[in-house]
């Protein structure tokens, strides 16, 4: 147990990784009231995944308490790798591929809602369905929730398991309150979008008819 526990009490690691997943939400549409929740939410996730991966195992302790050291718990359990005796690391790589996926959408997707439709104040804004969003409608939003995924994966705990569904409910109705906004500004030329485009994930049909327009 010793050795399982020399990586905590890095508060310095917990406070640059927690800056850095705060960062990422600075790339998504926070401004608004209705994305306050959801982007709380992250925060507490991303926060919760730190404080236990970087400062004080929390889990740990509570499994501890509750049940009792003898219990066969998962090798690697009570150092956040709950995985670690069925895979080895290989949660840990699917973590950090899971981080690069998202973190390319969230970008990819910023980059061209940022150019495109958020300068609409302006009365220059436009449907964006090039790019990442020909196959997805909400590509930040699957970004966030990739990340999210991604650190579950590398350092599951009780919390982030727990967390996780409530992050998943709330950006769903984020996007369909942001779609009806979307059908009254863009009217049928959203509606047809939306037919053919996935809301997290791309349509494989719908990838395929297009890839073969092109």
């Amino acid at each position: 147990m010793e050795n399982s526990l020399s990586h905590y009490n890095q508060w310095w690691a917990a406070a640059v990784w927690f800056i850095f997943y705060g960062v990422i939400i600075l790339f998504t549409p926070f401004y608004r009231k209705r994305t306050v929740k959801p982007v709380k939410v992250y925060i507490a996730f991303a926060a919760a995944f730190v404080f236990e991966m970087f400062g004080i195992p929390v889990s740990m302790y509570a499994a501890g308490w509750l049940f009792g050291m003898a219990v066969p718990f998962p090798d690697g359990i009570f150092h956040g790798h709950t995985l670690s005796g069925i895979i080895g690391m290989t949660g840990m790589y699917i973590g950090i591929l899971m981080m690069i996926a998202g973190l390319f959408l969230v970008i990819t997707g910023w980059g061209l809602i940022h150019d495109r439709y958020w300068r609409k104040e302006t009365g220059e804004g436009e449907l964006v369905t090039t790019g990442i969003y020909k196959y997805i409608r909400h590509p930040q939003y699957t970004g966030l929730l990739l990340i999210t995924l991604g650190m579950i994966a590398e350092w599951a705990t009780i919390p982030l398991i727990l967390m996780w569904p409530y992050l998943f409910h709330l950006y769903i109705k984020l996007a369909q309150k942001e779609e009806e906004e979307m059908v009254s500004i863009f009217g049928e030329k959203y509606i047809k979008y939306r037919i053919h485009t996935g809301m997290f994930l791309p349509r494989i049909k719908s990838v395929m008819l297009k890839n073969n327009r092109t």
